[in-house]
Parts: structure tokens; C-alpha cells; sequence
């Protein structure tokens, strides 16, 4: 007997994660029941349809996105209507009108989570949208019980970043990679100052020209994006690929943006008792677009530029992320200026040197086809005022000299931290480390991270990291002092591990 085909109406806020979207739609087939039906497609406003919350959720459940208009929308009778949604987009509920536009029963009316709302309904009767051969399996509620200690599970929360080790807590931070006591006074000054411009739609061309100035490259190849991660989310939506791999551990939000953009995602894993070294050979040939991080957050490996040039051809796109390469002395290994390497493109960030995390600003550098295809899917003025007064800034010969003492200080502190771990036969050192934290294992890291917490300070969880696990904690590099007082608590809380008994 065919089942019912079911239809997933779906409204959300910009920027809202897949795992929220995805965990608000099983909440939704829960009420439905398992006998409901199986899920054949998330149906949304047309302006959301590329969402990657959206997207990602979709691909998660291994079915398509259907948009359709506001006035598509506005003409559903829906049985909840809000006053908020119809003044927005015309329609009470863009959940229920988005699940009841072909007809059908409504199952489960509209819920909500903090950034998204749902509705399910069973079709009418079987259309061309039904369940094909030639179509993803339908996700059925049988997908929804939690796996069982012989399938492997979903896999580490990409999603997860060290902030929300820190925010709303009075802790010590050594969970988030950007530097202490940033922005400095003349970068205030510089980004209040362009407060007064802010009538004006952002000209980027000021801080284009001084980017690829600062790294002695034609216009042509810059690309300014808010913020790194920004870039991640445009490569994956704009340039073709039909094999993406991403080399882990490192940042999770390239893999997290190619999968919200529905992309089947190859990883390669490297492995601690090689030094989390890269080996060239390692990347499937097939592959058309490779990410690597260098140096790598999280174990702090600087690859070398002849290792990373191996890995470009014609035909695939190299990616790599260098958000921490002005951390390590003369950035050495630094591909950032070489217009030589095929399919090269190198992402930058100045959230971490010059602690901007808040207000967004990146760039992109890669040859002007790619710049092209990658500028066509930024909506118009993606970057701040603000944010480009602090690109040009940061672009100047007195930032440049002080991004290099930074640099130099790093190493010095590093050096301090690491002597200061040595200390413990506990702890195990992912070593030499290049950029501006360190990757430990230890056994029951995650007790002595709590341990760590109710002792005022926050580290970063290692296993959210593909390739890692709970015995991973990421430190980030800090002043002798706030180090010391670390080791000290690193002590107590090792001293207060519970012992374990056996039985």
C-alpha cells in the first residue's frame, strides 16, 4: 500500500541553523504519528528557499525545497494566522500556507522554535512532486529513533563554535581564538568615525583597493565578505562541484555551509599519531574541491606551502583558510599572494588579530573568475561602512607593523604555555603549534573542562572537531600571567578528578 505523501511547511528567520529547523520538523512528525506518511519535500517562501537553514534541513532529510510566492501564499486559508507573518509577507502563517498550497489535510497546525516555525500536511492525492526512483528516499519516522550501538550516529555538531562555552558567563576565556584587549584605541577611532556616513550605502572600493595592495595583488582577485565565514557559505552555493572534501580537523563551517547547501561531503581525516601532518595523497583524486586550513584550528599545524601546492590542479578548486596565518612570524607558508597556483583560493579574516569578531569582515583572494562567480551570490552591500573603514585600516603600514608584534608575542606566550603543560605527564601537546592556540589530549577532558569551568575558566570542547573526541580540549594563547593562573587551575582540577572504581 503507497503511503501518504507528506508536505513540511516551513518559515524561518535569516540565519537560522539547520539542526533548529531540523530538530522543530521532528518534533512536528512526532505529533503526526509514524503511520502519517513519509516526507517528500519542505515547502517555504520563495525569499527563503536558499536559506541554508532551510537547505540544510532539506538535504539532512534527503529531500527537495519548494518555494512559491507571497501572493502564492497569501491566497491559503491557514487556521492560525499571526498578525506578524500577514504584515511581512501578506499571509497568517507562511508554515501552514506553505504545507496546505497544493491542498490536503493539515496533520500538525503551526509550531515554533526560537528562529522557525512548521506545519505538516498530508496531500490530497499523489502529484509530480510524489516520492520517485529517481529521488532521495523519503525521510520516514523510522529515521527519527536514535541510533543504536551498531549504526553510527549523525556525527560532531559542526555548528558548535567557542563562544558558547563563554557567553553569558563570567569566565576566563580561553575557548575563543581572538586576541585580548582588540580592537585597539585607533581602530575605535577609525570605526566610530565612519558612524557618521552611515545615511550612505557602503562603497567598498576603498578597502578592495587596500587589501590587494597590502598583498601586492590586482583588484580583480579581492573579494570583501563579512567575515570568513561568509565566503564558506558563497563557495558552496556559487561554485560547481560535484566532489567536495574537506580535510579534517579543522573549522567546521566549510563542510557545515557545503552540506546546508545540499552537497554530499567527502572528508579526510588526519591523524594525531602522524602529527595531524597533511599527506597529499591522502585527498582523492576525483575530488574537485579540497578546504584545508593552515595553519589549522584547531591543532595549530602549519602545513607547508610546497605540501598545500601539491594538492592544486586544473579542474578543482583549492581552498584555504588562513584566518590564522597573521598570527605566525613573516607568515611564512602563506599562499595568500601567489596568483600561480590553479583553482587557488585563500580566504583571510581580521576577526582574530584584531578582535572584529563582532562586526564581520573578511576577504577572499582568488582569480577573477572565481571572484566573479563568488560576488554574484552576495546580495548588494554585504559589507558594513564600519566594517570597511576597519578593512582599510587594517590595511595600513602602522597595522601591518603591529599585527607583526602581535605575531612575535604569540610565540613568546605560546612557548610559556607549553613549557607550563610539559609539567603534566597527564597532558599530551599536539606539537610544534604555529598559530595563537594549542591542541591537548588528556583522559577525561571533558570532566576536567567542567572541573576548569567551576574554576573560572572556559577551554574549547575538541569533540565537535571531525577527527577528534572527548579527550580533546583546544587552549587559546593568552599573557603570562592569565597562563599561570590557568596552570594553577589545570592542577586543582586534575587533583579533583573523581577516582573511578572497578567492577
Amino acid at each position: 500500500m503507497t503511503r501518504a505523501a507528506l508536505v513540511v511547511g516551513v518559515g524561518a528567520r535569516r540565519g537560522v541553523a539547520a539542526e533548529e529547523v531540523l530538530g522543530l520538523i521532528r518534533r512536528a512528525l512526532q505529533e503526526a504519528g509514524p503511520t502519517a506518511g513519509d516526507v517528500v519535500e519542505l515547502a517555504t517562501l520563495d525569499t527563503r528557499a536558499d536559506e541554508p537553514g532551510i537547505v540544510g534541513a532539506a538535504a539532512l532529510l534527503g529531500v527537495p525545497v519548494r518555494s512559491y510566492t507571497a501572493g502564492a501564499l497569501a491566497e491559503v486559508p491557514v487556521p492560525n494566522p499571526a498578525a506578524a507573518p500577514r504584515a511581512a509577507v501578506a499571509t497568517g502563517s507562511v508554515a501552514e500556507a506553505a504545507a496546505l498550497v497544493d491542498g490536503g489535510e493539515l496533520l500538525v497546525p503551526k509550531r515554533k522554535s526560537a528562529s522557525a516555525t512548521c506545519a505538516v500536511a498530508r496531500r490530497r492525492k499523489p502529484d509530480d512532486t510524489s516520492p520517485s526512483t529517481n529521488r532521495a528516499a523519503p525521510f520516514t519516522m523510522a529515521a527519527m529513533l536514535p541510533p543504536t550501538k551498531h549504526t553510527e550516529s549523525a556525527g560532531p555538531d559542526l555548528r558548535h563554535h567557542g563562544d558558547a562555552e563563554v557567553r553569558g558567563l563570567d569566565l576566563t576565556d580561553l575557548a575563543v581564538n581572538v586576541r585580548t584587549g582588540t580592537p585597539p584605541e585607533w581602530l575605535r577611532q577609525r570605526i566610530a568615525a565612519s558612524l557618521g556616513s552611515l545615511a550612505a550605502y557602503p562603497d567598498g572600493r576603498p578597502a578592495r583597493t587596500a587589501v590587494a595592495g597590502r598583498h601586492g595583488l590586482p583588484e580583480e582577485r579581492v573579494l570583501l565578505t563579512a567575515g570568513a565565514a561568509e565566503a564558506f557559505v558563497l563557495i558552496a552555493r556559487a561554485l560547481p562541484t560535484r566532489r567536495p572534501v574537506v580535510v579534517h580537523p579543522q573549522f567546521t563551517e566549510p563542510e557545515a555551509a557545503l552540506r546546508a547547501a545540499g552537497h554530499e561531503v567527502g572528508r579526510v581525516l588526519l591523524r594525531p599519531e602522524d602529527g595531524f601532518r597533511l599527506d597529499p595523497s591522502a585527498v582523492p583524486e576525483d575530488a574537485d574541491l579540497v578546504v584545508v586550513g593552515n595553519p589549522t584550528n584547531p591543532t595549530s599545524v602549519l602545513h607547508p606551502a610546497g605540501v598545500l601546492e601539491q594538492l592544486a590542479r586544473p579542474g578543482r578548486t583549492l581552498v584555504v583558510d588562513e584566518a590564522f596565518m597573521d598570527a605566525v612570524p613573516g607568515e611564512r607558508e602563506a599562499l595568500c599572494a601567489r596568483q600561480d597556483v590553479p583553482g587557488l583560493v585563500v580566504l583571510r579574516s581580521l576577526t582574530k588579530t584584531w578582535g572584529l569578531a563582532g562586526l564581520r569582515i573578511g576577504y577572499v583572494l582568488a582569480d577573477p573568475a572565481t571572484v566573479t562567480l563568488l560576488q554574484e551570490a552576495q546580495p548588494l552591500w554585504p559589507v558594513s561602512s564600519p566594517a570597511l573603514a576597519a578593512a582599510e585600516a587594517c590595511m595600513e603600514p602602522r597595522a601591518l607593523v603591529e599585527a607583526a608584534d602581535a605575531a612575535d608575542r604569540v610565540v613568546v606566550d605560546r612557548a610559556h604555555l607549553l613549557a607550563g603543560l610539559a609539567e603534566f605527564s597527564e597532558v599530551q601537546v599536539v606539537e610544534p603549534a604555529a598559530g595563537s592556540f594549542v591542541l591537548l589530549r588528556l583522559d577525561r577532558a571533558d570532566e576536567v573542562r567542567e572541573l576548569l569551568r567551576s574554576r573560572g575558566f572556559a577551554a574549547r570542547r575538541g569533540d565537535t572537531f571531525p577527527g577528534l573526541g572527548r579527550e580533546w580540549l583546544r587552549l587559546a594563547v593568552r599573557d603570562r600571567v592569565t597562563t599561570n593562573r590557568f596552570l594553577q587551575a589545570l592542577d586543582l582540577a586534575l587533583q579533583g578528578l573523581p577516582r573511578r572504581t572497578v567492577g
